[in-house]
């Protein structure tokens, strides 16, 4: 004769049946993801016969994440639901900036992180903020970076480090959305971008021109 499985039992097994089958009838929610997207700066003539290498950026811990977050109030941080970055910051801004660098054609070549080729300056990076910021006058997208240029050349760290300096920019934001935020935060990097890249090869210039004077 059978045994017949307790009350409780027969409840519980039916319960997780009714989650397994309620779970198969509701799709999962679709999640947004966003990258950056702007121009690359108009190209220019007579590059630098130096090599340039962007090493990948390090990331603030607070938005070293895919989320995209915003700041409705001081001390307070939040991030939109069901939308997110691609990647983090930290290769946002390696993958764009070493895009632009290459664009512009200032350089013999330039390389990624994910190259083994040497070259005689290395790029490299942190960013320190990238989020939305809510204040009363309005939205903005907040971009922050911080780059040093390194001559390879070099053996002792005062010799070594070419120069280094902080970026900032705050860029309007449109409309209050993730799609907001993105476009935003284009413009933010299309315009430190561009100061970075006209102060690398100002910097890379004039240790050139310095070796060959001496």
């Amino acid at each position: 004769m059978k045994r017949l499985a307790p009350p409780t039992t027969l409840v519980l097994v039916l319960a997780a049946l009714s989650l397994v089958l309620g779970s198969c009838g509701n799709p999962p929610m679709l999640v947004h993801q966003y990258v950056l997207e702007y121009p690359l700066p108009p190209s220019k003539s007579s590059p630098l016969q130096a090599s340039l290498k962007v090493e990948r950026f390090a990331v603030a811990q607070p938005v070293n994440t895919t989320a995209m977050i915003y700041r409705p109030d001081a001390f307070a941080r939040e991030a939109y639901k069901y939308h997110r970055w691609r990647v983090s910051p930290g290769y946002l801004a390696t993958d764009y900036l070493a895009r632009d660098l290459r664009g512009s054609g200032l350089f013999k070549a330039v390389f990624s992180y994910e190259s083994s080729e040497k070259a005689r300056f290395v790029l490299e990076g942190g960013v320190e903020d990238f989020q939305e910021v809510d204040e009363a006058g309005g939205w903005k997208a907040s971009l922050a970076l911080i780059v040093t240029l390194l001559d390879t050349e070099k053996e002792n760290v005062p010799e070594k480090v070419v120069f280094q300096k902080s970026y900032r920019t705050e860029e309007p934001m449109v409309a209050q959305t993730p799609r907001g935020l993105a476009e935003s935060m284009s413009r933010a990097m299309e315009k430190l971008s561009a100061q970075i890249i006209t102060d690398v090869y100002q910097a890379a210039q004039k240790r050139l021109q310095a070796k060959e004077k001496k």
